[in-house]
């Protein structure tokens, strides 16, 4: 039986759905929950066959999206982080009558490299894949180090995130293997281009695996959103600086708010 892990928590008046990572699950949010519970709804969500949503196979970003829709609320903010930030991108894509607002972080609408667009090498990706069916653990872990290095506390951030894998269910080789194929192919950048919603993409300057250069070109190339970069964050920004990082979720609703 395939179901969906959705918790709601908070007193705040606005509805905030939050989408992790590659390997992870809602968890990983916990450092931001206190700060934000006065402000909003929050919608701690595991994608599904990541954590306690068992019971999935690999899916394509569309497929993920119709998991979602039945227990979506009307009109909420999305907050993904990296592979989550894909997400929360396509369903503002296909669904923008349900989203009040896009929220990025830490993500790329492409995160292969490719011609002038700077990311991860498709290589590396690839080699992460093949490595999954030989050492499973090790690969998660190596994966948990690089979101983090650079930082000022980058072991003890990269603990965090390991006892957040730990802490739920882990993925099966084939989930976290279609989402590497997720990060490998999919590409939004020409149809995010068309996207006529409030929109917020937060970045770490340390970032091994979205280049802060990419913060550059969308600003160009999508001038009705906004970024932020922030200075000593890496992979994890809502881990390293989780003070700084609400801050700048609750500046946004309450710049939409009016």
């Amino acid at each position: 039986m395939s179901s969906l892990y959705w918790h709601t928590t908070g007193t705040g008046d606005c509805d905030l759905v939050l989408l992790h990572g590659w390997g992870l699950n809602a968890e990983v949010w916990q450092n931001i929950v206190p700060r934000l519970s006065s402000q909003f709804r929050l919608h701690l969500v595991d994608l599904p066959g990541f954590g306690r949503s068992q019971g999935f196979g690999p899916l394509t970003l569309a497929e993920m999206v119709q998991q979602l829709l039945p227990q979506l609320p009307q009109r909420a903010v999305l907050m993904g982080w990296s592979l989550g930030g894909l997400v929360a991108s396509q369903l503002a894509l296909t669904h923008p009558d349900r989203v009040a607002a896009l929220i990025s972080v830490a993500s790329s609408p492409c995160f292969t490299a490719r011609d002038a667009w700077p990311g991860i090498k498709p290589e590396t990706l690839q080699s992460f894949q093949q490595q999954l069916s030989t050492d499973f653990q090790r690969t998660v872990e190596r994966f948990l180090a690089l979101q983090t290095m650079g930082t000022e506390h980058a072991r003890q951030d990269a603990r965090q995130l390991k006892e957040v894998v730990l802490s739920q269910p882990m993925p099966s080789v084939e989930v976290l293997a279609g989402g590497l194929e997720i990060l490998r192919q999919d590409d939004l950048r020409a149809a995010l281009d068309d996207l006529n919603l409030p929109f917020l993409r937060i970045y770490g300057y340390l970032d091994g695996l979205v280049p802060r250069g990419i913060a550059q070109q969308l600003d160009t190339r999508w001038p009705s959103s906004s970024s932020v970069v922030m200075e000593k964050a890496a992979h994890a920004p809502f881990i390293s600086h989780p003070e700084a990082f609400s801050q700048y979720i609750i500046d946004f609703y309450q710049s939409l708010a009016g």
